[in-house]
């Protein structure tokens, strides 16, 4: 089995090289690495020419192009039917490749959901990867691949006409995923495919972050995921708008009762105790469970802008 490795780039000298050598070290040797650079203005392209003497089956191009105009790009130029997809600013496990591809000895199966361990060195970190990711407690057989940790069929690739090539879109692999699901796509989740994913270490990227995911979320239109059903991403944001509207209703009613004022206040307070809880049972840390307070209400406010923006580009 023939395996193309595909990667797109953007400023990333400080990742890049240990990407490549993480992919150069697997148990699974692949057949070519095909990398695109959206145009980067720092030494990332040097790295790779660098590595590229080292190991011709490094492939570069240099194309100015959004993310997703870039994976579609490399994947184009691979040679081999299987691809394998992670992201910049991930190390992949020695058996990574091997494992992510293991399922393609079955010719029913489109795509592999590979997964990926959250890199999280202070509390910060820990609360935030609970907000950002998927953690291993909430894997399942259902788990849809993100770009970080995938690998799908050329063929399915051409027929759901790639990648969505919108301008700084962030949500390219959730399209990606809803389209191949309608076509009838078989999917197969490995939990042992895994990289190791450098999660932000600041709070304004992760505004960023979690804004950006529901902007596109919203400007896609998916309202109903046939994987995901109620739990799809543009039901979850209008649940936020109807829990902050049923609490201001409360308290603005409890301005003229204090016994109904006691309602919202309740709801708050078991509100505060979850956010921290949901983050403390996975770590075991009080810190990170209190930075797990302030990421979600952080966390609802920037999905509100977020879906809102999404709607109006929509």
């Amino acid at each position: 089995m023939k395996v193309s490795i595909c990667i797109t780039v953007f400023n990333e000298e400080k990742s890049i090289k240990k990407l490549l050598e993480s992919l150069l070290n697997q148990s699974k040797k692949a057949d070519e690495i095909v990398i695109v650079d959206g145009g980067s203005k720092d030494r990332t392209a040097e790295i790779i020419r660098h590595l590229q003497k080292k190991n011709q089956k490094i492939k570069l191009l240099i194309e100015r192009c959004t993310r997703a105009r870039g994976r579609n790009l490399s994947v184009d130029l691979a040679k081999n039917e299987i691809i394998a997809i992670t992201d910049a600013d991930c190390t992949a496990r020695k058996d990574w490749l091997e494992n992510v591809t293991e399922p393609f000895t079955n010719s029913k199966v489109d795509v592999v959901a590979g997964f990926y361990h959250m890199i999280a060195e202070n509390s910060f970190q820990k609360a935030e990867s609970v907000f950002l990711g998927v953690l291993p407690s909430r894997f399942d057989m259902n788990f849809l691949p993100s770009t970080r940790s995938m690998a799908f069929r050329k063929k399915i690739w051409e027929e759901i006409g790639g990648f969505p090539e919108r301008d700084n879109n962030s949500a390219e692999d959730t399209d990606f995923n809803y389209r191949a699901i309608k076509l009838g796509a078989k999917y197969e989740a490995v939990k042992d495919a895994q990289v190791e994913w450098r999660i932000p270490s600041s709070y304004s990227v992760f505004v960023k972050k979690i804004y950006s995911y529901a902007k596109w979320d919203a400007d896609y239109g998916i309202w109903w995921h046939p994987a995901k059903g109620l739990s799809s991403h543009n039901i979850k944001a209008v649940l936020i708008f109807v829990r902050y509207l049923l609490g201001g209703i409360l308290l603005f009613y409890g301005f003229y009762n204090p016994l109904i004022l006691l309602v919202p206040l309740i709801l708050l307070t078991l509100y505060i105790f979850w956010s921290f809880r949901k983050v403390y049972v996975e770590y075991r840390d009080w810190k990170a469970g209190l930075w797990g307070i302030v990421l979600q209400f952080t966390s609802d406010f920037s999905v509100m802008f977020g879906f809102l923006k999404g709607l109006a580009l929509n």
